[in-house]
C-alpha cells in the first residue's frame, strides 16, 4: 500500500477542526492535530487516540510551529470563534489569526504542502450587498469589538494570498458561514447553542434585537465535504461555503421551541455593536467550481443537535 497522506489540522479539538479530524482519518489520511485548548477540548477528539494514524500536539500556533516528517496538507482551523470568546481573548484572537498563519504558511513553504486557512462570512462585516458573494469587500469597524476576528481573519487572507503569489505556495481560502452540528459549545454566545442551551434549562429564550436580523445555518457534514472538494481543487481565490436558506432570528428561536417542545417565551435584549443585520452566501462559485451545494435540511440538522445536547452529562 503507497505511504498515507499527512496532513496537519490546527484547532483540531475544537467544534470543525474535530470533524475534519475524523473526515480525513475516514479518508485514510494520517493526521496530525494541533491545538493550544484555549476554547477546544480533548473530548471531541479523544475516540482518535487510540489510532495509528492520528497524533496530537498540544501547541500554540502562534509561536514557532515544528511538525517532523513530511506533510502534505495544513489545514488552519485554530481560532477563537464566537463572540463571547473574542470579547474575552482579543489579543489571542489577533495573533493566531496573524502570527499562527505566519508561522503556518512558512512550515507549508519548507514542507512543500498544500495549505487551506478558514476564513469566514465576518470579512463582509455588516454588509451592505444580499446576498454576500465573494467579489465584495465587505462593511467591517475595525476598532470595534468585532474587529479582532473580522480583521485578524481579513489579514490571514491578505497574507496567504500574498504567499501564494510570491512564493507560488498552493494555498485555498474557504469563507465559512454560520455552520451548526454536535460538539458545539453550548456556551460560545452563539444563537444556535444559545437557545438549546436555554430551552434545555428551561430558561426564556433570549434574541438580541427585535430578532429581524437574519442567518443562513449549515450542517457541520455539508460544511466538511465543502472544505475536502476545496482542498483538492486547482482554485486559489477565496469561496463561500455555507447554506443560502436564510431565516430571521426570531423565526430561528420559534423553531427551537418547536423543536424542543418547551413553553418558553422569547425575550429581547439591545443589540450587540456591530452585529451583522443579514447574513446570507452567495453560493455560485462553490457550486460552479466545487460541484458543491448543501444536502442537510435545517429541520434535520436541528434535530441531531438537539439530541447530542440532551445527551450532555449537565442534561443527564
Amino acid at each position: 500500500m503507497s505511504e498515507r497522506k499527512r496532513v496537519l489540522i490546527t484547532g483540531a479539538a475544537g467544534f470543525l477542526g474535530s470533524h475534519l479530524c475524523d473526515r480525513f482519518i475516514k479518508e485514510g489520511y494520517h493526521v496530525i492535530g494541533m491545538d493550544n485548548l484555549i476554547t477546544g477540548s480533548l473530548s471531541n477528539i479523544e475516540h482518535l487516540f487510540k489510532l495509528e494514524q492520528f497524533e496530537f500536539y498540544h501547541h500554540d500556533v502562534s509561536k514557532f510551529v515544528f511538525v517532523p516528517g513530511k506533510l502534505d496538507y495544513i489545514l488552519h482551523f485554530a481560532s477563537p470563534a464566537s463572540p463571547i470568546d473574542y470579547l474575552k481573548i482579543p489579543i489571542q484572537t489577533l495573533k493566531v489569526g496573524s502570527l499562527g498563519t505566519h508561522n503556518l504558511l512558512g512550515l507549508a513553504r519548507a514542507k512543500k504542502a498544500r495549505m487551506l486557512i478558514a476564513s469566514t462570512s465576518e470579512v463582509y462585516g455588516d454588509p451592505n450587498v444580499h446576498p454576500q458573494n465573494e467579489d465584495y469587500w465587505g462593511n467591517v469597524n475595525p476598532i470595534g469589538p468585532r474587529g479582532v476576528y473580522d480583521e485578524a481573519k481579513r489579514f490571514q487572507e491578505a497574507i496567504t494570498m500574498a504567499y501564494h503569489t510570491y512564493h507560488q505556495l498552493e494555498t485555498r481560502i474557504i469563507r465559512i458561514f454560520n455552520t451548526y452540528g454536535p460538539r458545539m459549545r453550548l456556551d460560545d454566545g452563539r444563537a444556535l447553542p444559545a437557545f438549546m442551551g436555554q430551552a434545555l434549562r428551561g430558561q426564556d429564550i433570549t434574541v438580541f434585537g427585535d430578532g429581524s436580523q437574519t442567518r443562513s445555518f449549515c450542517y457541520v457534514d455539508d460544511l466538511v465535504e465543502g472544505i475536502y472538494r476545496l482542498l483538492l481543487s486547482d482554485y486559489a481565490n477565496p469561496v463561500n461555503i455555507g447554506n443560502p436558506d436564510e431565516i430571521t432570528i426570531k423565526q430561528f428561536a420559534e423553531e427551537i421551541i418547536a423543536l424542543t417542545g418547551t413553553k418558553q417565551k422569547i425575550i429581547y435584549n439591545p443589540l450587540p455593536t456591530d452585529d451583522p443585520k443579514q447574513r446570507r452566501p452567495d453560493i455560485t462559485r462553490a457550486k460552479e467550481i466545487l460541484g458543491w451545494e448543501p444536502k442537510v435540511q435545517r429541520k434535520e440538522g436541528l434535530k441531531i443537535t438537539f439530541d447530542y445536547f440532551k445527551n450532555l452529562p449537565e442534561f443527564k
